[in-house]
């Protein structure tokens, strides 16, 4: 089968990198090349500026109803090419068919409809300044956003930085994941399908060497919005630093999963599954450090080791398979390193740690990865503490709801925890001192579009979500009329 070849899209064109240079993007499951990504420089990221730039004014002027229909358009035609959009994105990305028609590419549905009508709700402050006059708040759109996103939720994640920038009457230089670019892709013939004025979104595909560094250090794009790892999140806030952009940065985690002995057991393993192994671990707010009470450590572990063996691993496109593949070569292989340090450092694998042995002859080369259970590690050993961003998970006893908080703020990150509880006076206690963005009670991965969503600590700097994204994506002012 021929490759197909992948172009920028820039003021509502396909367009070649300017260098003409390209790269190999690999279908995960197979372990073979199926893709041309370009490998787009400065050069390209200036010309995708320039029309982002040029779009601006009468984008920015264009009617909130205005921009709400445009939206409205491009959700209901990605929804329409929905089980297109779910294969594309198993395929770049290797996880579950279904999984990405069922989460992923509803969900970037739901990014721009949420978006769409959130601004035609937004109500301003006003306010009468006795004996001096009347003062109002106005919001205004802030120019070029540039918008980078990561490669284990490619089109989600995407999307929740799109809608809300050109919502706000922004325009956009994006840049996917150079792993995952097709969904990206597909999407630019959404936007134009939909009719959203050329120049206003524009994909530049590439390195974040090349084509991510040069957005960041754009002189003129004032704003970032940036999902991925913690180091990467580090050097945005030093390269942009002199140019005092606006950044949102969504970044890593290694989050808690606080089992407590009074939890409704079966709920709590069938979720503590899910979120150690959805999406084959690859998501930043996956459960990785399970913390579970001394006196149903044992029943848990062993319930959780068989629920992980019974988990399917394999070809991505079978609706009863539960895990695909790991994204590329270079991260099985990191996940497989962390395993290996798991033992050095005095831990028992439960179950897993190894690439399954009945794959069929055509994903034998694929990067899979059994779901993996470690015990017997202490809480500051590199195991329990990195990132490690696949299906790995450790599990730990506790004695004490304080012990239980302090095992779970030992951390430098700070994105998420659940925590698992039938006394809703502890539920409140625990979920309160928490050192984390989002605590889930009974739950995962609930998902509220209204309310605020991002990290603490090493996981990130600002809020987006709701009123928090309008917030992000616009800059706010107070006129004041004198009487």
């Amino acid at each position: 089968m021929a490759q197909l070849t992948i172009e920028n899209f820039i003021n509502n064109e396909h367009v070649k990198p300017s260098l003409g240079n390209y790269f190999d993007a690999f279908e995960p499951a197979r372990g073979l090349p199926y893709a041309k990504i370009p490998d787009s420089t400065k050069d390209d990221v200036e010309l995708a500026y320039k029309a982002a730039a040029t779009a601006f004014p009468e984008w920015s002027k264009t009617g909130r109803p205005e921009r709400a229909k445009v939206l409205y358009r491009i959700a209901d035609l990605l929804e329409s090419r929905l089980d297109e959009f779910a294969r594309a994105e198993s395929r770049d990305q290797g996880k579950p068919v279904e999984l990405a028609r069922t989460v992923d590419i509803p969900r970037a549905v739901s990014n721009f409809r949420f978006f769409a009508g959130r601004i035609l709700h937004s109500v301003e402050e006003a306010g009468e300044l006795p004996g001096v006059g009347f003062s109002y708040t106005q919001r205004m759109p802030i120019g070029v956003a540039g918008l980078i996103s990561p490669w284990n939720l490619p089109l989600y994640l995407l999307t929740w930085k799109i809608a809300p920038c050109i919502a706000c009457g922004n325009t956009a230089v994006c840049k996917p994941s150079e792993f995952t670019s097709m969904t990206a892709y597909l999407l630019c013939s959404v936007l134009k399908d939909a009719g959203l004025p050329a120049g206003v979104v524009n994909m530049v595909f590439g390195t974040g060497m090349n084509a991510g560094q040069a957005i960041v250090e754009h002189p003129r794009i004032p704003l970032i919005s940036f999902t991925g790892g913690t180091v990467t999140g580090a050097k945005i806030i030093a390269n942009s630093a002199r140019y005092f952009k606006k950044l949102s940065l969504e970044l890593g985690g290694k989050n808690a999963n606080i089992v407590f002995e009074d939890c409704d057991f079966d709920l709590a393993l069938k979720t503590s599954l899910r979120s150690s192994f959805a999406n084959q671990g690859e998501i930043c707010l996956c459960g990785s450090r399970i913390f579970v009470q001394r006196p149903i450590y044992e029943r848990f572990l062993n319930g959780l080791v068989q629920g992980a063996k019974a988990l399917k691993v394999g070809d991505p496109t079978k609706s009863d398979v539960n895990l695909g593949a790991l994204v590329s070569k270079e991260h099985w292989e990191k996940v497989v390193s962390y395993i290996d340090l798991g033992v050095k450092e005095g831990g028992k694998i439960e179950c897993g740690g190894q690439k399954p042995p009945s794959l069929a002859d055509e994903f034998k080369n694929g990067y899979f990865l059994e779901p993996t259970v470690i015990s017997g590690l202490t809480p500051s050993c590199r195991t329990m503490r990195e990132e490690i961003f696949g299906p790995v998970v450790t599990v730990y006893p506790f004695d004490t709801e304080e012990e239980a908080v302090a095992l779970a703020n030992d951390s430098e990150y700070g994105l998420s925890c659940s925590v698992w509880t039938e006394n809703g006076r502890r539920a409140r206690r625990v979920a309160g001192e928490i050192q984390a963005g989002t605590v889930w009670v009974n739950t995962w991965m609930a998902r509220d579009l209204r309310m605020p969503f991002g990290g603490m600590k090493q996981s990130g700097l600002g809020r987006e979500g709701g009123e928090h994204s309008l917030d992000f994506y616009s800059e706010l002012k107070t006129i004041c009329l004198a009487d």
